[in-house]
């Protein structure tokens, strides 16, 4: 729209500058045809009266005037500019017709056309005269031009930045879809134009629609982790009382791992309505709390001690989920606070068994699971990467993955500016 309104503005511009300069053209021709004309028949009178007074009298700044005995122009005009003047002069004075007028051009060394011309005199005499930089614009067309120039820029500029005020509430609703989709709630101001409004209006209906879901699927899951649980106690103890020690282990490892998919979901589920405000963070002590539960499990190096604004409790949690993943599969994690574009990345590094690059997209999906890196009795259900995920994308961080040099897995964690 704005590249379309500057053309329009340009044409209209041009075509403006054209037609002045046409116009320009036609009265550059009839000043000069009136101001000789006068010059002719006065300086006729003139030389009658005090023919050693003509040439002084005659001259002014802008034409000279001289009498002769020969014409300093011994050709009748050719050029159709030089034909249309001496036309005009003699619409303006009639009784100059019977003259020998002649009109030529003259090229001074600044590079301006002045118009020289002859006419005879009633005496026998020729009269030369001079007139500079007949092709000047005139300043009428100059002023027009001007000011139709300034007119042109003050309204493509107005326009532009009425057509600016105008796309502020759909890029306000863009960026508000975008961190919508990344799983944010953001109030859109229901204001602008009616469709504007219902829009805005819509998007708000939208996000309180899903809020509500993901409440209920917060409640729902908190029901039935409540209600599992007491019967997950009671096989406890049931498994206490078993005398086979075999069948009683393998009851209690399954109430642990159905308690352990319990916490995992429930983790999962809170990234995905998870509010925090943004506060002063001093990374390095800040990664050496979150970590130090792990004790010597967990290797952390940092060059410098930076402060942020940023979310103190989602960026815990996506850490914690990224070191407990790092451990999972295998002995050690390695954290590194590293500087990246203008912001800061927590490096977590495993040596385990590693994801080919074409996996890295896949294991962002709840409960992905791959057989051939990580095997079926390993420990996880496939939420702790998941997590960390949503909660990056939810308040403005990031997350992407490489391969370290002994084939173990780096996750990069994006640390979010608020």
């Amino acid at each position: 729209m704005a590249i379309i309104f500057l053309v329009l503005g340009s044409v209209q511009l041009a075509a403006s500058l054209i037609f002045y300069q046409s116009i320009d053209r036609q009265t550059l021709r009839e000043d000069h045809a009136r101001r000789v004309a006068e010059l002719l028949v006065v300086s006729d009178r003139v030389h009658a009266l005090t023919p050693a007074r003509t040439s002084p009298i005659m001259s002014t700044r802008h034409l000279t005037a001289e009498v002769a005995s020969r014409p300093s122009v011994r050709t009748l005009p050719t050029d159709d500019t030089l034909k249309g003047i001496a036309s005009k002069i003699v619409e303006w004075e009639p009784s100059l017709s019977n003259r020998s007028l002649r009109l030529a051009a003259a090229t001074t060394p600044a590079g301006e056309k002045d118009l020289i011309g002859s006419i005879r005199l009633t005496d026998g005499n020729w009269l030369n005269f001079r007139s500079e930089d007949f092709t000047s614009m005139w300043p009428v067309a100059l002023r027009a031009t001007a000011l139709t120039f300034a007119t042109a820029v003050a309204c493509l500029t107005v326009g532009l930045v009425v057509l600016h005020l105008m796309a502020q509430p759909l890029r306000r609703i863009a960026d508000a879809a975008e961190a919508i989709g990344q799983g944010r709630y953001v109030s859109i101001n229901e204001r602008g134009s009616r469709d504007l409004r219902e829009l805005a209006h819509a998007m708000n209906v939208m996000q309180e629609r899903i809020a509500r879901l993901l409440q209920d699927q917060a409640k729902t899951f908190e029901a039935i982790s409540h209600d599992l649980r007491t019967p997950l106690s009671r096989q406890k103890v049931a498994a206490e009382l078993i005398d086979d020690e075999e069948l009683a282990g393998m009851i209690l490892a399954s109430v642990d791992e159905m308690e352990a998919l319990l916490a995992s979901l429930q983790k999962f589920l809170r990234a995905q309505h998870l509010s925090a405000s943004p506060e002063k963070v001093e990374l390095v002590p800040f990664l050496r709390d979150v970590v130090a539960e792990f004790g010597e499990k967990v290797e952390f190096a940092a060059g410098s001690e930076p402060a942020v604004r940023t979310f103190r409790e989602p960026l815990a949690l996506a850490v914690l989920a990224l070191v407990e993943n790092a451990i999972q599969f295998g002995d050690k994690a390695r954290l590194s606070l590293q500087r990246n574009d203008g912001g800061w990345e927590i490096a977590v590094e495993d040596d385990g068994p590693g994801i080919p690059p074409d996996y890295f997209d896949a294991i962002l999906d709840p409960f992905f699971r791959m057989d051939e890196a990580r095997q079926r009795d390993t420990k996880g259900f496939g939420l702790g990467i998941p997590t960390a995920h949503r909660l990056m994308m939810r308040f403005n961080g990031g997350l992407s993955f490489a391969r370290s040099a002994a084939g173990g897995l780096i996750a990069r964690l994006s640390v979010p500016a608020a």
